[in-house]
């Protein structure tokens, strides 16, 4: 009688401790969480290549006097040819501009040939490295700088495009929140067809967003983790989209053992005895992933490596404690109207994955063959991805910045409107300068302010921005000026591919690795983690082959975003791997329990494939999220994420996977003991036979 009454108040004590805690480790979180936009940092200097030339310009540049200087580009511009009256505007608003503000040098007017525009260059110490300071300096010489009556004044250049970018990210956070918590709702409401089921995981994810909004400004107080609008807004992602994966799997395992067992409470430990150890591999899987971003060189992808663990691992605790209490503590209520009756059996129908299952059964290896085809004609279309991305491409809007760089191309499509900055040793100097001055594509060299040992010089070439010629001079300045740094915004892109292109050499093979690794240990064979691990690259290599046939045709992107590659490999080979898994490990299960291999994996896929195709829809929407933020390289993530993930959820895992389960049998856990026919000895078990 103590014994059961001891049970019966540990039911009742365990839920409520859980919850106490919560709150209390919330609590704690909270005063952090509220600081992480502070600490939010999106200057160049954030995303850019941590070894590279551009890099250390602007290291150097915010240790001169002054600090950091911001750049902007003054034009003015009529269609039918600029005014005498015009001129007199632009020289008194310029006037009026160096009277308010700390200015390096007296901006001085260069009119183009056509007679059509007037571009100030103007340049400021004023901000220095705070970035409010700045955006409030390019929003004041806006302000000073209007037209009117067919006049049309524009503020560009780097420091107002900076602004620009900066306005955009800030706007991201409450829009992003908020849109994908909306999209989660509706797909958990359409999912469990209940009115009040939806709300617990949506709540507890939700909080483990806001617990990962504290740690993530801990590790960046602590450690220095770079912290990016771009991060942030993965790691909500991340949390919604992961966490919510991982609800649906204990939900409906958690249903299914309510079926067979009468209390809650003990429903809900065998529910995670069966599925825990799946979540957490999954969920480990994926850290370990987007942790091998720490081996990138480029700031804004090794900054996201930690954020998005922290994402994932949030939502991993959320969803395996606060979750489970709270649904014992709602019993069965909670899944009202469709309860699960103790006893009962759920309603035996047609499903599409059994179907899938059929047909995988009866051909095999047509299926393989007929989905490797699919993919591979899928991946062709990667070749007509558009060119790297150019600054004045990268929003899908068109801000103030942009529209006075486009008028500037046009205007002067001969001349350099982008300064290039070079910071050269104070003592070799001149001899620098005159080294510049003679390198082809060189329009103008100046000597600039002096600091630290250090001499800025500004240098202006012939050529356009980004354009080949002007990389070419770029380039060519680096291999003339020894012991001297070249930046500046183009360097700065020129830097982000180069060091893309070398992150995804060293971080692609460490990423296979590391989930071949886990896997091998997981599922104790050396096939099944291979055949998961191809599906996984043949889908990251379709999904790019769908953004290449409708990111220039469709979206109309001018460009690609260096660093899509590397990314949308990290997250499709970590996220992949995690339906991987539930399949596996319930394929696994079904065989430990005798099933016969065939049997075992169409077993799984009828337990699993409707859990998968739930958390497949709920991850693919939640990127999807990013097709709508107004930055060309989000977008571009964020779709091809989604395709990735879909095509995992309704091709490979639920159909290919199973399908390759089918044909290899027994072979698929070679060399683990599930390889081997029952009875069969294992190989040390052999005996020489005696001789007579």
């Amino acid at each position: 009688m103590g014994a059961k009454k001891t049970g019966a108040g540990r039911r009742r004590a365990v839920p409520w401790l859980v919850l106490g805690l919560w709150i209390a480790v919330l609590a704690i979180a909270a005063p952090f969480a509220a600081k992480l936009g502070d600490v939010q940092r999106d200057r160049a200097v954030d995303y850019l290549p941590a070894s590279a030339d551009s890099t250390q310009v602007a290291k150097i540049q915010e240790q001169l006097p002054g600090g950091e200087t911001t750049e902007m580009v003054l034009v003015y511009h009529r269609d039918a040819g600029l005014t005498a009256a015009d001129r007199t505007t632009a020289a008194r608003q310029v006037a009026e501009i160096a009277a308010a503000h700390e200015l390096t040098a007296r901006p001085t007017g260069i009119p183009s040939q056509d007679g059509t525009t007037l571009m100030y260059p103007v340049a400021s110490t004023e901000p220095g490295t705070d970035e409010k300071a700045r955006d409030a300096l390019v929003n004041d010489v806006r302000d000073i700088a209007r037209g009117g009556d067919g006049l049309s004044v524009k503020v560009g250049g780097s420091g107002a495009l900076a602004t620009d970018a900066s306005e955009v990210y800030d706007s991201l956070d409450g829009p992003l929140l908020y849109t994908t918590a909306g999209v989660v709702a509706l797909l958990l409401i359409l999912i469990y067809r209940s009115p009040f089921l939806w709300l617990v995981p949506l709540a507890v994810a939700g909080l483990a967003d806001y617990l990962s909004m504290g740690v993530a400004y801990g590790l960046n107080q602590t450690f220095g983790t770079a912290v990016s609008g771009q991060s942030s807004g993965i790691m909500t992602i991340l949390v919604f989209g992961v966490g919510t994966d991982y609800a649906l799997l204990l939900v409906s395992r958690y249903r299914e053992e309510l079926r067979r067992i009468e209390r809650p409470y003990d429903a809900m430990l065998a529910a995670l005895r069966g599925c825990g150890p799946a979540v957490l591999a999954s969920s480990g899987t994926v850290a370990a992933g987007l942790l091998c971003l720490l081996a990138a060189d480029l700031n804004s992808s090794r900054g996201m490596g930690p954020l998005g663990t922290v994402g994932v691992l949030c939502a991993l605790a959320a969803m395996l404690t606060l979750l489970p209490a709270l649904l014992v503590l709602l019993g069965r209520r909670v899944f009202w109207p469709l309860v699960p009756r103790y006893g009962s059996s759920p309603k035996a129908r047609r499903s599409l994955f059994a179907a899938m299952g059929g047909s995988a059964e009866r051909r095999p290896r047509t299926v393989l063959v007929g989905g490797a085809v699919l993919l591979g004609a899928l991946a062709l279309g990667a070749f007509a991805l558009p060119g790297n991305l150019k600054q004045e491409d990268t929003f899908t809007t068109r801000p103030d910045a942009i529209a006075a760089m486009e008028t500037l191309a046009d205007a002067y499509p001969e001349r350099g409107s982008q300064p290039i900055s070079v910071i050269a040793p104070t003592d070799r100097a001149e001899a620098a300068l005159t080294a510049i001055r003679a390198t082809e594509g060189v329009e103008s060299a100046e000597a600039g302010r002096s600091g630290g040992g250090w001499t800025e010089l500004t240098v202006l070439a012939s050529a356009p921005p980004q354009s080949a010629a002007e990389t070419a001079t770029v380039e060519a300045l680096r291999d003339t000026l020894d012991g001297s740094y070249v930046g500046g915004p183009s360097a700065e892109q020129i830097d982000l591919e180069d060091t893309n292109a070398r992150d995804t050499a060293i971080v692609v093979p460490i990423v296979l690795l590391s989930v071949l690794l886990i896997l091998t240990v997981l599922l104790r064979s050396l096939v099944a983690p291979l055949i998961l691990v191809a599906a996984v690259v043949a889908v990251w290599g379709a999904a790019l082959g769908v953004g290449g046939l409708v990111f220039g045709p469709l979206f109309g992107f001018e460009g690609t975003d260096p660093g899509l590659g590397l990314l949308s490999f990290v997250f499709l080979v970590a996220l992949g791997v995690d339906y991987g898994i539930f399949l596996m490990h319930r394929m696994r299960e079904e065989a430990l329990k005798g099933a016969e291999p065939t049997r075992a994996a169409l077993a799984a896929l009828r337990a699993t494939g409707g859990v998968i195709a739930s958390a497949g829809l709920v991850l693919a929407a939640t990127f999807a999220v990013l097709v709508n933020m107004p930055l060309v390289q989000l977008v571009e993530l964020g779709f091809v994420i989604a395709v990735g993930v879909l095509l995992d959820t309704f091709l490979v895992r639920t159909y290919l996977v199973t399908s390759a389960s089918v044909a290899l049998r027994r072979r698929v856990w070679w060399p683990g003991r599930l390889s081997r026919e029952p009875g069969r000895p294992a190989p040390d078990e052999v005996r020489e036979p005696l001789g007579v």
